[in-house]
């Protein structure tokens, strides 16, 4: 993760190679093809008035923002590189920055500009049935009176804020657009929560299961699980780092009146945080659950086969001396002498599993 500050005539470093947007056409190689189509929403607001608007192509370049009025542009599907690109114009953002809105395999991440704040972040879905997570990319640049947000596709997590937008009472249009980028922020940080939650109750039904008779499905669903929290925390950490250098304001793009928000999303980072790695504890000691089910079900196994064997083995051995090829022998010519060396057999064999029994050797719980 980078926290710099640059100027637009200063090349970025790092490892990204330096080149420009408009003609870098296997950007969108990492953008599924089959997304919707591109939806350009536009609002201008301010403490009194609230206007919404649908914009096309022609009109993002034609556009010009009216005076004294916060905007907030947000963009579903980042496949149209034309569009971005005359965005990007229409804002005077850098190449870079628009490379790094092409690409959506970016970790959370911020960038200062003279004019603008750029900031990376993701929102997951959780898959219930395959126990997945997927990312999506999440790209906000804040300017003085601006926001411009860019998502691969509409989630429905900004509806909130665009009511709030809408409707007359409230905060949202009175404070400046930094606190925009709050509300923009925290709905991607408390959206962490419902996937979090999800793979909790996942957990808890395999943690029941592995408890009762654990299967090759459920050590399958436990690597899921695993791998599931490690894409989860290997995002959120950055964001964290990311979040708190917006609430050390050191870029000077957020209003006094805005850092203690700030601070509650931070606060909200550092809980989902803590309750992830709570989780992956869990999902190791679940891991420890299912060697112990597995080695104590071998055990029984193993014990069972040992009953059985050690109650023929005295029937082995005395059908072993009866078979001896001796002319003299007990009950070699009694006509019950058979009965007899049948009756001693299961004798021994009741007296056996009775000792089993006692010492509870018979009972699956032990």
């Amino acid at each position: 993760m980078k926290l710099t500050h640059r100027s637009h005539s200063r090349r970025r470093r790092g490892n990204h190679r330096h080149k420009s947007p408009a003609t870098a056409s296997d950007v969108v190689a990492t953008i599924h093809p089959k997304l919707a189509p591109v939806l350009v929403t536009l609002f201008e607001y301010t403490a009194q008035t609230c206007t919404e608007k649908t914009l096309t192509l022609d009109e993002v370049t034609l556009y010009q923002a009216p005076k004294n009025t916060k905007l907030w542009l947000n963009v579903h599907g980042v496949h149209d590189i034309d569009l971005i690109n005359k965005i990007g114009e229409k804002f005077k953002l850098h190449p870079l920055v628009i490379e790094d809105i092409l690409n959506t395999d970016q970790r959370p991440k911020l960038d200062s500009f003279d004019d603008y704040l750029f900031i990376e972040s993701n929102f997951f879905n959780y898959d219930k049935n395959d126990l997945s997570i997927s990312a999506e990319q999440v790209s906000l640049v804040l300017g003085k009176q601006y926001v411009l947000t860019f998502q691969q596709r509409s989630t429905g997590i900004f509806e909130p804020i665009r009511g709030r937008l809408r409707a007359e009472k409230g905060q949202m249009r009175t404070l400046d657009v930094d606190y925009l980028a709050y509300a923009v922020l925290d709905a991607v940080v408390d959206s962490y929560f419902g996937v979090l939650d999800g793979m909790a109750d996942d957990c808890e039904a395999l943690e029941d299961t592995l408890l009762s008779r654990p299967s090759n499905k459920e050590l399958h669903d436990l690597h899921q699980l695993k791998r599931a929290s490690i894409e989860l925390r290997r995002s959120v950490w950055p964001l964290r780092e990311v979040v708190n250098h917006l609430t050390r304001n050191e870029t000077n793009f957020i209003a006094p009146q805005t850092l203690p928000y700030m601070r509650d999303v931070y606060d909200h980072t550092v809980h989902f945080i803590e309750s992830l790695e709570a989780q992956r504890d869990m999902l190791g000691g679940m891991m420890d659950i299912y060697l112990s089910s597995v080695s104590q079900r071998v055990n029984l196994e193993l014990r069972a086969l040992t009953v059985v064997a050690m109650l023929f083995m005295p029937a082995t051995l005395i059908a072993g001396i009866f078979g001896m090829n001796f002319h003299e022998m007990p009950w070699i010519g009694h006509k019950n002498g058979f009965w007899y060396a049948m009756a001693i057999m299961v004798g021994i064999a009741l007296f056996m599993l009775m000792i089993f029994w006692r010492r509870q050797w018979l009972s699956s719980k032990n």
